[in-house]
């Protein structure tokens, strides 16, 4: 008997309890497996018209020849969908990662800014990445947590990834792709056997396959079942609450990680990872961290990079902090009421009106800079200056802020540390002049993780 083909309906149960979501969008790259399932979402909210709107995300990674062809075809075809389109350009750059990891890091960066709250991310995985999944994690030694492979369903920024047709096998997908006569666009770098996915698919998985026909499944059994022990060990060894540094940088304290053996530590800080949208690290580098914070003396700050995001201790604490690839602060600007500016790696800089601040002729504006060394202070209420160093020490900010600390001036005069404290200065006013504006600094720190 003919397998029965693939149709929307298939979608009924995965799609179920999200159509209250403010907006739906599927991660589009023209193959195979994301065109077939944006034609089968289409269908599926032409059948549901109260379901969300529909858009297609398409990633032009710029990685292969024919990458604008290919962004171009999926423009095409969503315009015959009648869905609107999203293309955006990313530049990889592996830095030691391997191209095709930093790639992913890219791609992921960009869906998680197009995200509003609530928002959900379709992607296309099927059966088979499932499968090619659970195997490469274990050549590669992966753990209980490893080998659960795809989740169905995860946060993902200020929305959630989910993922429709893991219960769908690629034979699927390709027949109902030819059924239908959608065209696809075909990635060549998929033939290529020297990378470790494409070795499995094309040459290992198909001798499986031959000796053991029904292995998709039993594999996805397995995974569930990795799965099912994975959520009974978060029950028994809860992820952490959440702590944030004076700048607010989410972490986990200490304790939580020191009063468990090494092996709980490790499941409690994945379970934090997993919570705050940044996938679990590698098993042997998280090993490693673990380990240094064991035997780390109090004032030394173990890290760990894991490419996509980065890990360090600071005093009682481990946070996460922001955009660890952004440059150091160097170039100066000036600010004057009203205006916002964005810095990378620091956030969103401007003045707002207050009752009480800083005094500003008409036309004048501030000069914002960065600390280079030696720069002094006397905060407001202070009886004597001290070092903007010792201050920033003292008020316990963080190392990686450090050198990130706007610092506002006007005529050499220093103001403001960003909003941590207004310093002692001819400018400051308890109460405004009879027809004049006080102004204070307000700072949007670009944190890893927005504050709730």
């Amino acid at each position: 008997m003919a397998e029965a083909l693939l149709d929307y309906r298939a979608l009924d149960g995965p799609l179920q309890g999200l159509q209250d979501a403010p907006g739906w969008y599927v991660g589009f790259s023209g193959g195979v497996d994301s065109t077939v399932l944006l034609h089968l979402m289409q269908r599926w909210c032409k059948a549901n018209p109260d379901s969300p709107a529909l858009s297609a995300v398409h990633i032009n990674h710029r990685m292969q020849p024919a990458a604008n062809a290919w962004q171009l075809h999926c423009e095409w075809l969503c315009k015959f969908l009648q869905i609107p389109i999203i293309s955006r350009h990313v530049d990889v750059q592996p830095q030691g990662r391997g191209s095709e990891a930093a790639a992913r890091a890219a791609r992921y960066r960009i869906f998680e800014e197009q995200l509003g709250r609530g928002d959900i991310l379709f992607l296309a995985h099927h059966l088979d990445d499932q499968v090619e999944t659970f195997f490469l994690r274990l050549m590669r030694g992966a753990g209980v947590r490893g080998l659960d492979a795809i989740p169905d369903r995860r946060p993902l920024g200020e929305g959630e990834l989910v993922r429709p047709l893991l219960h769908v096998g690629r034979g699927e997908l390709e027949s109902y792709a030819q059924h239908h006569g959608l065209e696809c666009v075909a990635d060549p770098s998929n033939s290529d056997s020297a990378m470790d996915r494409n070795f499995l698919r094309n040459d290992l998985l198909p001798r499986v396959a031959a000796r053991w026909p029904g292995y998709r499944l039993t594999v996805a059994r397995a995974s569930e079942h990795m799965a099912g022990a994975v959520a009974a060990l978060q029950q028994a060894l809860p992820a952490p609450d959440t702590v944030y540094s004076v700048l607010g940088d989410p972490g986990v304290a200490i304790a939580e990680l020191l009063e468990v053996p090494a092996e709980g530590a490790a499941v409690k800080l994945r379970a934090w990872l997993l919570g705050v949208g940044c996938l679990a690290p590698d098993q042997a580098l998280l090993d490693e961290f673990l380990r240094q914070l064991r035997v780390a003396a109090a004032d030394a700050n173990p890290r760990l990079a894991c490419g996509t995001y980065s890990l360090q201790r600071f005093r009682d604490a481990v946070y996460l902090l922001p955009a660890p690839d952004a440059p150091r602060c160097a170039d100066t600007f000036t600010l004057a009421p009203g205006e916002i500016y964005e810095v990378p790696g620091v956030g969103r800089l401007g003045l707002e009106p207050a009752a009480e601040g800083f005094l500003l002729a008409p036309g004048e504006r501030l000069e914002v800079t960065w600390r280079q060394g030696g720069e002094r202070c006397k905060p407001r209420g202070r009886a004597a200056g001290s070092s903007l160093k010792k201050l920033l020490q003292e008020w316990q900010v963080p190392p990686w802020w450090r050198d990130r600390v706007p610092l506002l001036c006007l005529d050499g005069e220093l103001l403001a540390v960003g909003d941590l404290w207004a310093c002692d200065c001819s400018r400051w006013r308890d109460k405004a002049p009879r027809g004049e504006q006080l102004w204070s600094v307000r700072w949007e720190r670009q944190t890893a993780v927005t504050r709730p």
